[in-house]
């Protein structure tokens, strides 16, 4: 559903919103999207589990628990922190995990980093058994197959297609079924240039760019500014936005045009991937550090 957003802007901009967050009220955004055709494969292969990796505050793993009690599949979910075991009941998106069927498996920063790694996988499956593997994020070509349906035929009509970037696959997508005369402009929610050679892998078109400007001091990081946002933008709007992506796209979107980056009369599309989930657990930071909480509606 697209839903127009107003905001009095000269130059004639148009600002509108997919709300992605809608598809699903668990598995919602771009998690529905990558894990669509990875299930469809998993259930292909005859697996019976999926495993899979994610940080204390996950969407990916809130969604791929919900998804396996939804579809049949057993679930694994390695979290990022040996901190966190023994936590679950003081962290919403883990208690939502293993209440919906996850088993959570917590290992060390140092082994986390080693996810990717042929000896690290093989280890796991002595220890698992045979499992379904659903990279961290949920990006993987079958996970970009999925992103490239966001894009409908009604959105021909917009120049610029906005989107938070985490682990590139929805961006990838994105570029993939643009129209060629679209822009596509990510704005990464983590510090650092890497993420352009992960975004090549997957995108066959150079009609794109990254925004590196809005991570308001990296992944999770956020300040008093940004809260105010998200809040009035929901009471303007009455548009949830998750502090961790979205809302700091919509910030970086709106903070451009009023810096006329934007040509006039252009037409901007914003993608809501999601993940209001993670807005409980960041309010519990927000409540110990005397900050205002996220307003939400879900």
């Amino acid at each position: 559903m697209n839903q127009e957003i107003h905001i009095d802007f000269q130059n004639n901009i148009s600002l509108t919103i997919k709300r992605e967050d809608l598809i699903h009220p668990f598995i919602s955004g771009n998690k529905f999207r990558k894990l669509k055709y990875n299930l469809l494969q998993a259930k292909a292969e005859n697996k019976k589990t999926v495993l899979t990796f994610g940080g204390a505050f996950s969407n990916h793993i809130a969604a791929v628990a919900f998804a396996g009690k939804e579809y049949g599949f057993k679930t694994i979910g390695l979290i990022r922190g040996e901190e966190l075991f023994g936590k679950i009941e003081e962290n919403p998106t883990l208690k939502f995990a293993q209440e919906n069927g996850m088993q959570l498996e917590f290992v060390s920063r140092e082994d986390y980093r080693l996810k990717n790694e042929i000896s690290f996988l093989e280890n796991l499956k002595q220890q698992f058994g045979d499992f379904y593997l659903v990279p961290e994020g949920g990006t993987n070509e079958l996970a970009v197959k999925g992103c490239e349906e966001i894009l409908t035929a009604e959105d021909a009509a917009f120049n610029y297609v906005c989107c938070a970037v985490g682990t590139g696959g929805t961006i990838s997508g994105l570029i993939n079924s643009a129209h060629p005369d679209q822009k596509i402009l990510g704005f990464p929610a983590l510090k650092g240039d890497f993420l352009k050679d992960e975004i090549r892998i997957f995108a066959k078109k150079d009609n794109w760019d990254l925004i590196s400007d809005y991570h308001f001091g990296g992944y999770g990081k956020i300040n008093l500014e940004l809260i105010e946002f998200i809040n009035a933008f929901f009471d303007e709007n009455k548009v949830p936005l998750d502090p961790i992506y979205t809302g700091k796209m919509v910030f970086g979107v709106i903070d451009l045009i009023r810096k006329n980056y934007f040509p006039a009369h252009s037409k901007i599309l914003l993608i809501h991937t999601g993940g209001l989930q993670g807005i409980d657990g960041m309010n519990l930071k927000l409540m110990q550090k005397k900050l205002p909480i996220l307003k939400t509606n879900v």
